[in-house]
């Protein structure tokens, strides 16, 4: 189980898990409206869309995601098991690859 790193995110304390979490879903949103969908819900409910472009773009979001979380588990476990300091949130966000949308 994953311990809570810290209670709020001020200089020199790191932050609590639930600030990481935050922090992913709201990057989540954020990329999904980069194509002018309201939030990461959203654009994956366009998987199996019969416009092309829109399915196109839900599958690329949902293979982002999927790698996005591979990351953050990897970070987390490192973090448990003493391997690396807790990130910021800024590192921990800056270290997802960006999404790479359909033409």
């Amino acid at each position: 189980m994953l311990r809570s790193w810290g209670t709020a995110i001020l200089p020199g304390i790191a932050p609590a898990l639930d600030h990481y979490k935050s922090a992913f879903d709201a990057h989540l949103d954020a990329v999904a409206a980069q194509r002018q969908y309201d939030n990461r819900i959203t654009v994956v409910s366009y998987a199996g869309s019969t416009n092309p472009q829109w399915a196109a773009e839900a599958e690329a979001f949902i293979a982002w995601r999927d790698a996005a979380l591979v990351h953050m588990f990897q970070q987390l476990a490192a973090v448990e098991a003493g391997e690396i300091a807790p990130p910021t949130i800024e590192e921990f966000i800056g270290g997802i690859t960006p999404i790479a949308w359909p033409e």
